[in-house]
Order: C-alpha cells, then sequence, then structure tokens
C-alpha cells in the first residue's frame, strides 16, 4: 500500500534528468510537479548555490530535510529530490511506504548532462572526479530508497517516463 503523498517521487544524482522527467510524468497525468530545490529557494529566498556558499552545506541540508517532509506530506502529484537529499536519514525513513524511482545515470552520461557544474556547489573542482565520488558515495543509498530503478543513459525524458509509467502500473 502506497502512503498519501506524491504520486510518485524521483531521486538520483544531478544529470539524471529528476526535474525534467517530473515535467514530462505530470503532464501526461495532469498532476503539478514540484522540485524540492525550487522549495528551498523560495523558502530561503535564495538560489541553492548561494545558499551553500554563504551559509553552508548543513544549513542548507536542514532546509532541504524540511522541504521534503512538507512535500512528502501535502504534494499529490510528482515530486524531484535534490540529488543529495537521500543523504539525511530521516529523508529516508520519510520516504517508505511511497512509490521511490532511482533514475540511475552512468558517469559518463552525467559529466555529459551536467557539463561544467555552474550553479552547482558540490562540483567545483574537476567536475568528472566530483561526479564520480558523488555517484560511488551516493547510488547505494539510491538504491536502498527506491521501490523502482530506471536507466537514463542513452534515452529521452519520453522515454524515461514511459519506463516510469509502466513499472508503476
Amino acid at each position: 500500500m502506497t502512503a498519501p503523498g506524491p504520486r510518485v517521487v524521483l531521486v538520483g544524482p544531478m544529470g539524471a534528468g529528476k526535474t525534467t522527467v517530473a515535467g514530462v510524468l505530470a503532464a501526461r497525468w495532469g498532476v503539478e510537479a514540484r522540485d524540492t530545490d525550487s522549495d528551498v529557494e523560495a523558502t530561503d529566498g535564495r538560489a541553492v548555490s548561494d545558499i551553500f556558499v554563504e551559509s553552508g552545506e548543513a544549513h542548507f541540508r536542514g532546509l532541504e530535510r524540511e522541504a521534503v517532509a512538507a512535500a512528502l506530506a501535502d504534494h499529490d502529484g510528482v515530486l524531484s529530490l535534490g540529488g543529495g537529499a537521500v543523504l539525511d536519514p530521516a529523508t529516508r525513513e520519510a520516504l517508505a511506504g511511497h512509490s521511490v524511482v532511482f533514475l540511475r545515470v552512468g558517469l559518463s552520461e552525467a559529466v555529459k548532462r551536467v557539463g561544467l557544474g555552474t550553479g552547482r556547489p558540490l562540483l567545483l573542482g574537476n567536475v568528472r572526479a566530483r561526479i564520480k565520488a558523488l555517484l560511488d558515495e551516493r547510488t547505494p543509498i539510491y538504491e536502498s530508497v527506491a521501490t523502482i530503478v530506471v536507466d537514463t543513459d542513452d534515452a529521452s525524458p519520453d522515454d524515461v517516463a514511459t519506463r516510469i509509467q509502466e513499472a508503476l502500473a
């Protein structure tokens, strides 16, 4: 049985296509798409990158935890979480009972999609090495919270959305 809340929650690293695929699914289902990074920005009044630089990652993660909890409680559309949201144990626990899709992306594809990481504070320095480290660290966590895993390499957002719909059917 699925908990009340979002129809589906998308998790995965930067470059997996969470926000884009959320928009495609929401349009198909006639529901709203919601992104917790956008929620954090709206609440704080600053861009995620500015929050990281000016207030630190710990402050951002606290805002993110609150944004995810609120969205899980009151959003019934498609929800995409920031790439690091699942690092928080309370967030992982809150995801239990929800349909959670891990959008898996390979290193080469993630690097291609993210580019030089403009506006992505965790990618300062060697972008490829940082993305590899994040994938290595977070992939087991994404897998642990996911009820469905969808590979996004060589797939359009429409294809990924179709795979999700088929897996949820």
